[in-house]
């Protein structure tokens, strides 16, 4: 089956080789709007991210629009493939700013660590530096062997090598030792992870490979960025940030996660945001449509809330949970790290917040249940007491 998935991935995208870009970006522009409208999990999980993102204060509106163009930056990206397969010349469609930042390091006979992330056409980083530098890149395998193949053909075209992500630190430091870059692409969610901090203004787990490899090596990390511009990518180096005797994984990787940030603010809709990168944990005994990391609990009385919230934090320790209670309530006690907001009528409750994944609705009411879901919850759970958050917390353990 994964060969003949990949022969009629290869069959249907075939004439893409021989299109100008300019014919796959309008297509893929096209694409990205049907995606939206006809595939609610990544149009939902684009809308929901862009709202957790609080330090870009997004306005409703504006967070449609960007869930919109953002998808549209995806499918440009995913119609490239097979053209950049094709392509002879990647200095047609791709050029860097800056790259003497990179060739002068590498000429002192050890190598720099890139950081990049998911933005634009990722693929290009890669393709790019390897015209002009010997380059070596993590690269995450898909569960289709026959196409992870052909997408590795691709990458390695001009001369580079893509490790596994198991054998990242290994293969990372006998790149540095050499006059070679190693390539990260550091921005997806990593609650395996021990390191994390805020991220557009939400907590997030990184992977610190940048920084433990930085401060081993005592080589330089250098922040690569990408945005596409007049139907071209313009890719740009930031300054070496230098580990130093003072530096530690987390000055370093803030500094890393702080310059690639402000260009994500600055052009958000080239960012892939229809990854889960505030994910809080790894998965556990409770069931895929329960795991989510935005979730809103709603109560008709405080009652329930003070039954079932220590419950609730016990299941979701780290997850981003919002308590709608009854205004006027007598509360004698809540628990911490739970955003509380009151509310007097059901008007209150049907705001257009789009960071909500799931909802416990303890009322029932299925107006609460259509209004989420139009939004981007992907599942409203509708407990009938607080004994099913009480069974369901000793499931999750």
């Amino acid at each position: 089956m994964s060969y003949l998935a990949y022969l009629l991935f290869r069959l249907c995208t075939f004439p893409l080789a021989y299109m100008p870009y300019t014919w796959i970006h309008a297509l893929g522009n096209k694409l990205g709007l049907l995606v939206y409208y006809l595939y609610p999990r990544y149009r939902k999980r684009s809308l929901s991210n862009l709202a957790l993102a609080t330090s870009l204060h997004l306005s409703p509106p504006q967070i449609k629009d960007l869930a919109k163009r953002s998808l549209q930056s995806l499918m440009i990206t995913f119609l490239e493939y097979p053209k950049l397969a094709h392509e002879k010349n990647i200095s047609l469609i791709a050029s860097c700013e800056n790259p003497a930042v990179a060739q002068e390091l590498l000429k002192s006979g050890q190598g720099v660590i890139f950081f990049c992330g998911h933005q634009a056409n990722w693929e290009l980083f890669f393709l790019e530096g390897t015209t002009h530098m010997a380059g070596v890149a993590i690269g995450r395998p898909i569960k289709n062997t026959f196409l992870y193949n052909w997408i590795l053909k691709l990458r390695e075209k001009y001369g580079g090598k893509i490790v596994s992500p198991k054998n990242a630190l290994k293969e990372g430091l006998r790149a540095l030792r050499a006059p070679t870059f190693f390539g990260i692409v550091g921005d997806q969610g990593m609650p395996n992870s021990n390191y994390s901090s805020l991220f557009l203004g939400r907590k997030a787990w990184t992977s610190p490979l940048p920084a433990l490899l930085s401060l081993r090596t005592g080589r330089p990390i250098l922040v690569a960025t990408n945005k596409r511009e007049g139907g071209k990518y313009l890719i740009h180096y930031s300054d070496p940030i230098w580990p130093h005797e003072a530096s530690t994984v987390e000055s370093l990787m803030e500094e890393v996660l702080s310059i690639f940030e402000k260009t994500i603010e600055a052009n958000p809709s080239q960012w892939l945001w229809i990854h889960n990168r505030w994910k809080q944990s790894l998965p556990s005994t409770l069931p895929k449509r329960l795991r989510q990391e935005c979730i809103a609990l709603i109560f008709p009385c405080i009652t329930l809330a003070e039954e079932t919230l220590v419950s609730f934090k016990k299941i979701y320790p780290l997850e981003f949970l919002t308590a709608f209670i009854p205004d006027g309530s007598n509360i004698s006690y809540l628990p911490e790290g739970i955003e509380y907001k009151l509310y007097k009528t059901l008007s209150d409750i049907l705001i257009t917040d789009y960071s909500f994944k799931l909802i416990y609705d303890f009322t029932h009411n299925p107006l609460i249940k259509k209004h989420f879901l139009a939004l981007s919850a992907f599942h409203v759970e509708t407990p009938t007491s607080a004994q099913d958050i009480i069974q369901l917390e000793s499931h999750a353990r």
